[in-house]
Formats: C-alpha cells, structure tokens, sequence
C-alpha cells in the first residue's frame, strides 16, 4: 500500500526561511551592522584553526558510515583554549561589547564548545557568522548549566565571530573560554544549503542520506503528524551522535524526558545538543528550521540488556517548538502488527520509515531486540540510532540499535534492522521514570493528544499512472492516466478531480465507482495538445464523496514531459555496460539543457546492452559520459563502450575507453561519419591556456567555440587556411567544444582550457 502512496503523490517545495535563533535563547540580536564591524579588517583577533586532511577523513568515514551503532562524523574536532584576554573589548552603542572570530578555511559550518559559561544578569552571547548569513543567541545567565560550560549548535560559513554584550562595569563578573571548535566538512543541518541559497550560489545536495529516505511530510507521514515533534536530532562536537525522541510520563507534565539508545551514550552529555523539527515543510527540498535545539542533558538511567538510554533535558522544551512526548507500550507482546520508524539519517532532515508486517523477538549484539526483516517504505542509516519504532497504535516500543538497511539507489536495499525492547527496558530502570505517579501502567499515550490524527476517514490519493517518459516527437495529442487510491477507512464512491495545463484554468473530470480502503483505479484524463518544449500538466482532489477530503498530503500530482513540435531526427544512443554499471552516468544537452540522461545501472551486466531512442531537433548536441571511479567503460573491467547512431542506423561516434569522463559533440547535420571525407583535423596545444591552434582545417572551414554545455563561447569565425590560431585568454577554463563546419562535413574537436 506505502508503496502506491509513495508514487502517487507530488508534494510542493517549500523554501528554507533564514533561522536566526538557535539554542533555547532569550532574545536579541547581535551588533553586526554597527559603524565600526569592518569584516574585511576586523578590530578582534582572528584565530584560524589548522587545515583539515579531507581525503584522510572520507575514507575513514567510508569505513564507518555503514555502521549504525557508530557515531556519523561531519566535522573534525580541534581543541582550542580561547579566553576573554584571547578577544577585543570594544564600545559599541553604550554597551560593552568583546569580540574574537575563528576562522576554518572550507567549513560548511562551525560550532564551539565552552568550557566555562558564567555571565552575568543581562548579558548576552552571540554567534554569528562573519557572512552574516545567521546567527545564534542570545544566551545568557539562564543558559548557565552545572557543569559549567555551553555546547552550541552549527553556526552556516567558515568564520563565526563571538559577540558578549554584558552591562557597563560587570566585565570582571564574566567568565568564558571557548575548548572546542568543529569543522563542518560533511552537510549537516541544511548548512550548506543555506550558505550556498544566502550567497546566490548553486544549491547544495540533498542532504547527506541516501536517495530512497523519505522526507515525514510527505504521504507517509500524514498520520505521524504528532509523533514527529518528539523525535530530534543529537549533535555533540563532530559527530551527529544518534536520534531520540521525547517520551510521555503518567504525569503528563511536560517533563523534558528523552529516550535513545545506550550506545550512542559516551562521554557527557551535558555537551549534547538536541536539534528539533529539522525537517522540510512539504515533501521535497533539502533545507528545514535548524533554529529550534535544547543544548545538554543529564542520564537518568541506561541499560545494555535492551540498548536504551533515558535523558532528562538540561532545559524545558519551549512550546513555541510544539513539542509531542511520544507514548510508549512496554508489554513487550507479540501482537505487534507493523512499525514506523522517524528518525535523522546521517544528520540529513527529517525522514521516515515503514514496515507493513510484524516485527519480533529477537537478540543481537548482546541485547533483546525486535527484529524488522525488511522496510517497505524507507530505510534508517548511520545517525538513526536511537530513533524511536512505533507500532501501529503509534506508541514507542523500542529504540534502533542496528542493522543493515540501506539505499541502493533510489530503493532500499532489502535488509534488516534491529530495535531494542521497550518491553525489557521495563525492566532495567526505565518504569521508575516513566511512572513517577507508581501507577504500575505498561501503555500510556502520548501527550498532548489534541488534534493528533492517527487515520483519516475520506481521504483519496492521486498519482500519475502513465504520461510521456522521453521526449514527444512531433507533438499532437497526449493521454495522461491516474491513479486514484482510497486510503481512509471509509469506502469511496464519487471524486471531482481538477487538472491544468501549463498553469491554465483547471478542468474537472468526474469519477464514480466503488473503493475500499487500500484500493484503487486508473482513469484517464481528456486528451491533451502537446505544445512544444516543457509541458506540465497538474492534478488535484476537488472533493470526495461530496465533501473535502481529510488528508491534503496526497491530494496532488504533478508531472511534466518535453515534446518537439517540429521536424526531429531518431537517434540512437546504444551502451554496452562493464562489470560495473553503478559508476556509468551519461547526459545529452543541447544549449545548456539536458535533453537525455541516464545511470547509474545495475553492476555485474557486463556486455548487456542498453538502447535508447532519441528524438533530437535540428541543432548540434553534446553527449557527456561519466564514470564515477575513474576508470572508463573498458577495458579493465569488461569490455563496455557507447555508441550514437544517426537514423540511418550509421556510426556518429564510438567510446568507452576514458578516464572519468567522455565529452563529444555531434549535428543532427551530419547524418554519418561514413560519407565525410576524412580530414586531419587537431588543437594544439591541449591543455591550452592563451591560444589553440588548430590545424587540418579543411577548405572554408567555420570554427564555433562552445563550452561543456553547449553554450557558444565566441562567434564563429571563418577561418582563411588549413591552420587558425584562436585567442583563448578570455574564456571561461574548463572544457570546450570546437565545431568546424565545412562544405565536406561538421566535425569537433575537444580542448582544455587551464
């Protein structure tokens, strides 16, 4: 059933909103645009941290990234000893203000830890960035904790300036020195992303979990609504240690209890920080508010029987975070009929999981576990551990202590994952805690329950069935069929459903049948007129059984296709894949957009071939095959290669033996390289940096310079000679494609610019 969920739904991208808040803090801002903050010669000390051996860290991390039950690293730790003399005191609008910046060359994110936190009433404690992208704080006296220091979160860029605003004459009554500085070098928290949105740059990738997580806000979690504002992210210096979760007790009191699992506790927990409601808004999109976390913590109790570890909160959770503590069920019996799990993969937002059969009893690794077979929907990964399993009355009922889920690609892998039991747990010091009151109960719901929903009663979901997947040559009519799918409780009869094309006014289409829960049926929208270029076409629930339906997470498709209304020539891209398919990747753009792609494949099909037509417009075309290790298609490793054929079924070109990556271009003009003249055409030198030469010219020759993406670099040049020199220096570096056009034939050249 979560599988048809899955496809049907399309959710809407929702854009990040700049956090400028982190921790639990008490308002303020930092004096960042103040007369005087000169960032470019700043009046503080500037403390820069050592560079950082990435190479090295990546593969330990390749090493340790498979493992749940071990911490997963973001960041490189750096211990530091940097004290108030270590700073600048300064004067700024009548207050007292100190100031010292650290620098990390290359860090996506910084974060600091204090080893000493004593401020005065009215104080306050900034961190910003010195892009000033965000900040964090104000903290002051109420942030103090017992042991005397703070643990910050992430702070966006590779500089962050410390900022004390402390009231004229208790400068003496401070006490601060910074222990720990952490550089990012791994995303986490949606910092690259939002460095990268702040500055106008290239979005950064979608986290840093594999491709078949699903972010909670999509259709899977429409009814886990509640249980996921309990569930947060654990940071503690470089390491996203693990996920927990906030957890009722029979005194319903809001008390800051938080379980996960016993390996993930090492050292003090007073340094951890607890990052809340990281996740997307809608389904897509790789940025969530990383402006809601709780910094340290105290165990209360924890046991390696079952893998659990209870916290109490150093701080209250504020309710502006809308904080869920989840229920639980430690009768540990067997009636278990599915699980969810809501965890925080490799530090990325959000996700959940699903698993549409019973789990059970089990050991692993020394402890009583519930054993999960396979997940249907989803996957957990290193960073998940500790996140919460709940059953199908959403009550928790273990903690992850294992296992080896994972991607392969876009789907899940099909392996197993193990839960320690909430149920053993009771028995290990954990009830003294749950049941302050000594009610001796062994289920308890979660709190508060207001509005939660745990089903829904009308609620239809839509999805495309069937739609163009390739280019639409010619144009004409096009037949968009659905699926409609009932996933509430009560039958289904009737639908109004809404479409538009191209962002038109929406047209309706009726459907009448007879659905019951987890049912469904394709029906076919009217017959669309395909324009040429990009055609989208939008699908939405109107209403169901004459009443609005109750669930608008998958009350919405959408999907696109690309069509040429005008003439087209059938090419053929033909790949015969090595032994492993995983590292092949291709794309074929024309004028910077990409036209065809496809890869990664299946490993182990040495000598399969793949066929793919391609409908291509009049125009010239380049064609990029990557592989991913670096070793080409052949021929180490099998004897792979790529070929494109024109409509006659005639050679254009031919490869496969490359490093890390095959560039060529190709006219939709030239029919076959079989009815060229052969010609000895070359660049030199390549790599080049002012000037190519290009000899071989054959007769009138026209020479048009265009970079990896088929944008022209120049206009073309008609050259005089067999020989032209061509002025490179002010070209953009990198790779460019040299098209020469002749009487005889079109034909390119390839040169790197350094």
């Amino acid at each position: 059933m979560n599988m048809i969920l899955r496809a049907l739904s399309a959710c809407l991208f929702v854009a990040f909103t700049l956090s400028l808040h982190a921790q639990v803090s008490h308002g303020g801002a930092p004096l960042w645009n103040t007369p005087g903050t000169n960032m470019d010669n700043p009046a503080w000390p500037v403390h820069r941290m050592p560079a950082i051996d990435i190479a090295s860290l990546r593969a330990a991390d390749e090493v340790t990234d498979p493992v749940k039950s071990a911490p997963w690293r973001f960041g490189e730790e750096f211990p530091v000893d940097i004290a108030l003399n270590d700073g600048t005191w300064l004067e700024i609008e009548g207050t007292s203000v100190w100031r010292t910046q650290i620098q990390a060359s290359g860090a996506l994110a910084i974060s600091l830890s204090f080893s000493e936190f004593s401020v005065p009433k009215g104080a306050k404690l900034f961190i910003w960035s010195a892009d000033r992208i965000e900040y964090i704080g104000g903290f002051d006296h109420r942030n103090m904790k017992t042991w005397g220091g703070l643990a910050t979160g992430l702070v966006a860029g590779d500089a962050v300036v410390v900022e004390l605003h402390v009231p004229n004459g208790l400068e003496d009554a401070v006490s601060l020195r910074i222990a720990q500085v952490v550089h990012a070098y791994r995303d986490i928290a949606g910092k690259a992303a939002l460095v990268a949105e702040a500055l106008g740059t290239q979005r950064g990738p979608f986290g840093d979990s594999g491709e078949c997580n699903i972010n909670v806000n999509c259709p899977e979690g429409a009814t886990w609504q509640c249980e996921k504002r309990s569930v947060a992210l654990i940071v503690q210096g470089g390491f996203a240690v693990c996920t927990g979760a906030l957890v009722n007790n029979t005194a319903q009191d809001g008390a800051p209890l938080f379980l996960t699992a016993n390996h993930c506790i090492g050292g003090n927990v007073g340094n951890w920080t607890f990052y809340f409601n990281h996740e997307t808004e809608g389904c897509e999109g790789n940025t969530g508010p990383t402006n809601q976390t709780v910094s340290g913590a105290e165990l209360l109790v924890s046991s390696g029987a079952s893998d659990f570890g209870l916290l109490l909160l150093d701080e209250q959770v504020p309710a502006s975070y809308n904080p869920f503590y989840a229920g639980w069920d430690g009768t540990d019996a067997q009636t278990v009929q599915s699980t969810t799990g809501i965890h925080h993969p490799g530090g990325d937002l959000k996700k959940i999981c699903i698993d549409e059969d019973a789990p059970y009893h089990d050991n692993a690794a020394g402890a009583a576990v519930w054993w999960i077979d396979e997940w249907e929907d989803g996957v957990t990964e290193g960073g998940s551990s500790g996140s919460p399993l709940f059953d199908q009355n959403h009550r928790i009922i273990g903690q992850l202590y294992g296992g080896a889920a994972a991607c392969n690609g876009s789907v899940n892998n099909g392996q197993f994952d193990y839960y320690g039991r909430m149920g053993v747990s009771f028995n290990n010091g954990i009830t003294e805690h749950l049941d302050p009151l000594g009610l001796g109960v062994e289920v308890l719901d979660g709190y508060p329950s207001a509005g939660c929903v745990t089903s829904f009663e009308l609620d239809m979901g839509v999805g495309i069935a069937s739609a163009p997947e390739a280019v639409l040559c010619g144009g004409g009519e096009v037949v968009i069929e659905l699926t409609v799918s009932n996933f509430g409780t009560s039958p289904l009869t009737s639908a109004v459903i809404g479409y538009s094309v191209d962002g038109g006014p929406q047209q309706t289409v009726n459907w009448t049948g007879n659905l019951d829960q987890y049912e469904n049926e394709t029906l076919s929208l009217p017959a669309i007129v395909a324009t040429d270029g990009t055609n989208t076409v939008s699908v939405t629930i109107v209403s169901v059984n004459d009443q609005q339906d109750e669930n608008g997470f998958n009350d919405a498709a959408v999907v696109e296709f690309s069509a040429f209304a005008g003439e087209t020539f059938d090419f053929t891209l033909e790949l015969v894949l090595d032994d492993y398919g995983s590292e092949t990747t291709w794309e074929l753009r024309r004028l910077g957009n990409v036209v065809y792609s496809g890869g990664p494949y299946e490993d182990d099909q040495d000598q399969l071939v793949i066929t793919v037509p391609m409908c291509l417009e009049e125009g010239c075309y380049i064609l990029q095959v990557d592989d991913s290790y670096g070793d080409g298609m052949c021929c180490d490793y099998g004897e792979g290669s790529f070929t494109v054929l024109d409509p006659d079924g005639d050679v254009v070109y031919t490869g496969g033996t490359f490093t890390d990556s095959d560039l060529e271009q190709f006219c939709t003009s030239v029919m076959s390289t079989g009815d060229m003249a052969p010609i000895a055409l070359s660049a030199w030198p390549n790599p080049a940096s002012t000037t190519v030469r290009f000899t071989g010219l054959p007769e009138g020759a026209v020479i048009a310079p265009f970079d990896a993406l088929g944008r022209s670099l120049a206009s073309p040049i008609k050259t005089l000679g067999s020989d032209h020199t061509l002025d490179v220096s002010g070209l953009p570096r990198g790779w460019m494609v040299v098209r020469v056009t002749s009487a005889s034939g079109t034909y390119a050249v390839r040169c790197l610019l350094r």
